[in-house]
């Protein structure tokens, strides 16, 4: 079994642009706005405006003054000021901009493009060292420019390494955006548990804003400012500034500052403790690296920022996020368990925040579990849980790894406390239904099954809570079973109402009831059925004669009855020492690796007690086809059903169905009735999918 299993890549868009644009905001308000007089421009600014006028009209075009009026710079322009230059001169702005997006400012406003030129002089209105769209506003005399006094700079860290360019698709220290989704997660039929998609939790402005800052004050105020940033914070009129009063609610400006207040609460996670907040600029520029899917440059990029800060838990995590992202890309188990350590590294460094704990750790938990850690990945989730321990959420997680340890016992301890704190929490409510149903306590499993699915919470909305909420109630005697069942069929979770199976390879060829030429597989099926007798007499051979049963179905799908089973072969490798008591039957079939080696396969011998009956169910994939040789059959009272279509066995005759549609058996003979089952691989499998899927 390939223990690294392929998983997606999609990364979401997110509004840079906007983002960008706040933190230039942000900075511009920290710079004290001076004006330079003409006086003090001029003399700075001489060499550079005589050669760009010259080099565009070779004049000096009228200049506008602050109070509009109209002054001529020197030379013999045009009294009347009118432009007589636009589209040379636009092409000279659009030139140092390097962006197409100015276009839109001049065709939607009016522009002296005379004036344009005459200011081009002052290119960097806004002292950040570049042409940029905040100077093109300035030159368009869209926006007043702000300078420093001579000598003054802006308050910031300065990166100790060059920073690229900023980008405008580019959102900062947002762990959710790194998170790579699952694929193939499934590699064996799970009995008792699954990873489904996390539950978003809200956490408590106190968790998120307690390692801001010792002042409660700023705390507070950097509440506000994050709530400003958010477009929903608080329904506000671009023209007044103020919450609009609707005739339904009639908000007070007192509500909406608690309003405010409580968005401000639903901020997205803080990672940068104090000292990260210094040398952001740097951990930007790496993050930036990484987002861009360049994860080797990234990495490197976060070893240095480690090597030289490593005190860091931003870039620690950085750095971390960056192995994760190389281990995809690889496709290496190393490079992934290089990452689970580094993940612990950031979480055990001094100072860390509480959102980045929360999110280094969850990470941890979850590609240990990928790797198949499932104690490591356990011991992670109980930390979260001690740490954090109103998260429901991570709750809910730990159960899911006790479940799939295969610790029914400690997985339904964890959900009894997530429903007596959160009873309507439909996560927990599928999970503790599921654990109930797999003790047999069908009735009581039917309401949290069905309560969770209908709550639509993130990770309810799963095949498999859909398969056993359905089988359930075919086992009271309730028929919505089949709603239910039609349900998933539409949310895409099932192939159809009779074909429920849930792992599958998609357009495999699907009908119930198969005939020999149809499988391709005549051979086979003819040497089962010409040896036929020798293949009885060796099953009874190694039946039980004192009781006439073989080992105990242990599927849990009987209502009643006796039904026993004698493995030969499992998962396309024989069991134990089973061939040594039918010798004959095993070497007939070492000629056929189509059912030999199907790994989502048995072969084994059937025995059913009269009395027995086995509830409606299917198998779990559409991989395979079963057949059936009947060596002992009664004359009346045995019988099975596929979807819609019932059929009895004969002594030397081959059944052959596809049990990923729904089936059911009845045994009312007087006596038992012994069967031979040989499951082989679709027929249209091929070769490659054949040795690449995974055992079942």
């Amino acid at each position: 079994m390939e223990r690294y299993r392929h998983y997606g890549t999609s990364y979401t868009s997110s509004p840079g642009a906007a983002h960008v644009e706040e933190i230039h905001a942000e900075e511009e308000e920290e710079v004290e706005e001076v004006m330079y007089t003409e006086e003090e421009v001029e003399p700075l600014l001489e060499d550079e405006t005589q050669p760009l006028v010259q080099e565009t009209e070779g004049k000096t075009v009228p200049v506008e003054s602050k109070n509009g009026k109209r002054t001529e710079g020197g030379g013999g322009g045009d009294a009347g000021g009118g432009p007589k230059y636009s589209v040379f001169t636009w092409f000279v702005v659009l030139g140092l901009l390097g962006v197409w997006s100015s276009v839109a400012v001049v065709y939607f406003d009016i522009v002296d493009y005379d004036t344009v030129i005459g200011k081009l002089t002052a290119y960097d209105t806004d002292g950040d060292g570049d042409f940029d769209v905040e100077d093109a506003k300035v030159l368009l005399g869209l926006k007043e420019a702000k300078r420093l006094h001579v000598g003054d700079t802006p308050e910031r860290q300065t990166a100790a390494v060059p920073l690229p360019p900023p980008a405008e698709d580019f959102v900062p220290d947002d762990p959710q955006e790194s998170i790579s989704p699952y694929g193939d997660e499934a590699n064996t039929i799970d009995t008792t548990g699954v990873l489904l998609a996390e539950p978003q939790t809200e956490e408590s402005a106190g968790e998120s804003a307690e390692y801001l800052t010792s002042s409660k004050l700023t705390q507070e105020a950097e509440l506000v400012v994050e709530a400003e940033k958010q477009p929903e914070a608080a329904d506000v009129d671009p023209q007044s500034e103020t919450p609009k009063q609707t005739e339904a609610e009639g908000t007070s400006e007192k509500q909406a500052e608690d309003k405010l207040k409580e968005k401000a609460k639903k901020k997205k996670p803080k990672l940068l403790n104090k000292f990260d907040k210094t040398i952001k600029a740097e951990i930007d520029a790496a993050e930036k690296l990484r987002k861009k899917g360049k994860p080797d440059e990234a990495l490197k990029a976060f070893e240095r920022l480690v090597q030289q800060y490593p005190q860091s838990p931003r870039a620690r995590y950085g750095k971390a996020q960056a192995e994760d992202d190389m281990a995809e890309k690889l496709r290496s188990n190393d490079m992934l368990q290089r990452a689970i350590n580094t993940y612990r590294e950031a979480a055990e460094l001094p100072d860390v925040t509480s959102d980045l704990l929360r999110a280094t750790l969850k990470r941890r938990a979850e590609r240990q579990q990928f790797l198949g850690r499932m104690r490591g990945s356990l011991a992670t989730l109980e930390r979260l849980v001690q740490l954090f321990p109103e998260d429901i959420g991570l709750k809910n997680d730990l159960g899911v790894a006790h479940l799939l340890l295969g610790d029914n016992k400690g997985a339904k301890k964890i959900y009894e406390e997530v429903l007596g704190v959160a009873p309507d929490n439909g996560f927990a409510k599928v999970h503790y239904g599921f654990i109930l149903k797999s003790e047999n306590k069908i009735a009581e499993s039917i309401p949290y099954l069905k309560e969770g699915l209908e709550s639509g919470e993130p990770g309810t909305d799963d095949g498999r809570f859909y398969f056993h909420l359905g089988d359930a109630l075919q086992r009271v005697g309730d028929n919505s079973a089949y709603d239910w069942y039609e349900l998933g069929h539409k949310r895409g979770h099932f192939a159809s109402l009779w074909q429920r199976s849930l792992y599958n390879v998609n357009g495999l060829k699907a009908q119930p009831w198969w005939t020999a030429k149809e499988t391709g597989y005549t051979d086979l099926v003819k040497v089962l059925e010409r040896n036929w007798k020798t293949i009885r007499d060796e099953a009874l051979a190694v039946l039980d004669q004192n009781t006439g049963h073989f080992v105990p179905e242990e599927e849990n799908l009987r209502e009643k009855g006796d039904w026993g089973q004698y493995t030969l072969w499992q998962q396309g490798r024989k069991v134990g020492n089973a061939c040594q008591g039918v010798p004959k039957t095993c070497a007939l079939l070492e000629r056929f690796p189509e059912a030999t080696g199907c790994k989502r396969g048995q072969i084994k011998f059937s025995v059913m007690q009269p009395g027995t009956h086995v509830w409606p169910h299917t198998g779990p994939t559409n991989c395979r086809l079963r057949m059936h040789l009947g060596l002992v059959i009664p004359k009346r009272g045995c019988k099975i059903r596929c979807t819609n279509e019932t059929r009895e066995w004969e002594e030397g005759k081959v059944l052959i169905f596809d049990d990923s549609f729904e089936h059911e058996v009845w045994q009312e003979a007087e006596s038992y009735r012994l069967i031979f089952i040989v499951d082989v691989w679709h027929p249209e499998l091929t070769q490659h999918q054949r040795q690449t899927l995974s055992p079942i």
